[in-house]
């Protein structure tokens, strides 16, 4: 009798979970998929890339007929075609620039993008491509009075630092600089025009955007590039949550800082390969 009894119940117990709602979670395994980048891209046929298109080497916008050209430029398009797709670039700012991407109005943002635990808040990144750090740029024939260009011989009164806005420049120099004057500059195109004309006397960039700007403009000179104040490290920002776009990404970046792809593309701005 209680084996009867026993069945009985076992019985109604999986009628009742035949019959009960599938779980959210129920069939997603088949529709994995749904939804990646990975799969639309190729699709429509078009990768939309955001960048500020105004950080030599990575990435600049010519005014003259609105081309981009630069390092992550000719990753970007090594990466659409990749996908079966060609790159369309939306203008954005550095204080704009992870909030384009988590609000889907691009599908990667690149351009010498430093990665910051502000930023990962928001946005996924991917494999880096490179290391930097903060390091000065001054006027060549300011060299004796910088001496070693440490941050106490940068932080004086009467020097003025020069910080374009909304990136990880200007965060470093308000969370060091205290005596020295700074002085926000809107376009990072022209910055370095501020310290040739004398306008301004320092700016603590990456370095390497430091070799780079010392390399086309003669006058001015790079501190320590190869032991800069920080560390940190570049990379390609992707929206969150599409798990599969990133590993694809990944590993598109992996094969690239690899097999030499990104080194000649860097060594045709800076003259140097990467991570030198």
């Amino acid at each position: 009798m209680k084996r009867a009894a026993t069945l009985s119940a076992l019985v109604c117990l999986l009628a009742v979970t035949a019959a009960a709602p599938a779980s959210p979670d129920a069939g997603r395994g088949k529709d994995r998929h749904h939804g990646s980048l990975l799969d639309s891209v190729p699709k429509t046929g078009i990768l939309k890339v955001c960048t500020t298109g105004d950080y030599r080497p990575f990435t600049h916008l010519d005014p003259a007929d609105g081309t981009y050209s630069g390092v992550d430029i000719k990753m970007a398009e090594d990466l659409a075609k990749s996908l079966e797709a060609k790159p369309t670039y939306v203008a954005t700012t550095w204080a704009n620039l992870t909030k384009d991407v988590a609000a889907g109005r691009c599908d990667i943002a690149v351009g010498g993008v430093s990665i910051t635990l502000p930023r990962a808040r928001q946005v996924y990144f991917s494999e880096p491509t490179r290391e930097d750090g903060k390091t000065p740029i001054i006027r060549c024939a300011d060299k004796e009075k910088f001496g070693e260009g440490t941050l106490k011989d940068i932080d004086k009164t009467g020097t003025t630092v020069i910080v374009n806005p909304g990136g990880t420049n200007e965060q470093f120099a308000r969370a060091h600089i205290k005596q020295a004057t700074i002085k926000q500059h809107p376009e990072n195109t022209t910055i370095f025009q501020e310290i040739i004309e004398g306008r301004a006397d320092v700016m603590m960039t990456d370095a390497s955007e430091t070799r780079y700007q010392a390399k086309i403009h003669p006058e001015l000179c790079s501190l320590h590039p190869e032991k800069p104040f920080t560390f940190s490290e570049k990379a390609y920002a992707l929206p969150r949550g599409d798990e599969e776009f990133k590993e694809y990404v990944d590993q598109f970046t992996h094969l690239a800082t690899h097999d030499g792809t990104y080194a000649e593309y860097e060594a045709e701005w800076m003259g140097t390969p990467s991570g030198s």
